[in-house]
């Protein structure tokens, strides 16, 4: 568990530092460049940093141990920094968008996109990938809610840049070959980019929300577990079972059936063979309730 923290924090400072580079990049790129779709993806990638260092405090809050308060331990702060990351993303999406559309309708665009701003763009959605692939990976490996939210804001800052590029591109043509009607693309793609921002925003908010109202795993989820608490010798049969997840690890509450005359001494011996072979055997669970019924 503790090399698990420790993976997901190397690589949300990573996160951090690669966003603080692009973030300037793209701005100065799109003043230069006079492009509105990179300096609303500059604002994107300034929003990452603000929500790695929301994954950074969720996942160290996560480390404390239980208490009186918080008995099942500290789990759901990486939640908590996702649901974090949710909010800001559709707040800046709402502010693009608004420049976006305020540009439009006052006529308000440049005409005079320079290839700067193209090939600023194209470096960042391979850099923008390359981030993505990497937490997503090792937020799926270590099972970390928030590292796996904090990638996919990287994969929509990758989709974003896309349509970043495909503004620019086509407004740096108009301009080219004197088409002044493709300078409206620069701000419609910055529009599209705030779309697209505020729905990943939206679904972290969703899945955020679910697993802080405690989603129990289905029983497909779950049939390892019961076949491995069934192979436990004693254990006659598992009257209940619930996995529930905390964040980035799961709590069980099981109830075991063993011989009606076996001693509570011997029953006792069993339920604790059941909870550290759960423990043992599946990285996610962090502990687990044993209730010894008569079979």
């Amino acid at each position: 568990m503790e090399n698990r923290h420790k993976q997901a924090q190397v690589a949300t400072i990573i996160g951090m530092a690669v966003n603080i580079l692009l973030a300037v990049l793209k701005l100065i790129g799109g003043m230069l460049g006079n492009s509105r779709a990179l300096i609303a993806d500059a604002v994107h990638s300034a929003s990452d940093v603000l929500s790695s260092l929301a994954v950074l405090i969720g996942i160290r809050a996560s480390r404390k141990p239980p208490d009186e308060e918080h008995p099942y331990g500290h789990g759901k702060s990486e939640n908590v920094a996702t649901l974090i990351i949710a909010i800001l993303l559709i707040v800046v999406g709402f502010e693009i968008i608004y420049n976006s559309v305020r540009s439009l309708v006052s006529g308000s665009v440049g005409s005079e996109t320079t290839l700067i701003a193209l090939y600023i763009i194209i470096f960042s959605v391979v850099v923008k990938e390359a981030l993505f692939q990497y937490k997503y990976r090792l937020g799926s490996r270590i099972k970390s809610p928030a590292l796996i939210a904090d990638a996919w804001h990287h994969r929509s800052d990758a989709i974003s840049s896309l349509v970043a590029l495909a503004g620019i591109g086509l407004t740096i043509v108009g301009s080219s070959f004197n088409i002044p009607a493709l300078a409206y693309l620069d701000p419609i793609a910055s529009a599209v980019i705030a779309i697209i921002i505020m729905y990943m925003g939206y679904q972290l908010g969703k899945e955020a929300v679910s697993v802080s109202l405690e989603v129990v795993l289905n029983e497909e989820e779950t049939e390892d577990m019961r076949e491995a608490v069934l192979a436990v010798d004693k254990v006659r049969n598992i009257d209940n079972l619930s996995a529930r997840s905390h964040g980035s690890y799961v709590i069980i509450d099981i109830k075991i059936a063993v011989d009606a005359k076996m001693t509570v001494e011997e029953g006792h011996h069993v339920a604790r063979e059941v909870k550290q072979l759960l423990m043992r055997q599946f990285e996610e669970v962090q502990d687990v309730n044993v209730h010894v019924n008569p079979y």
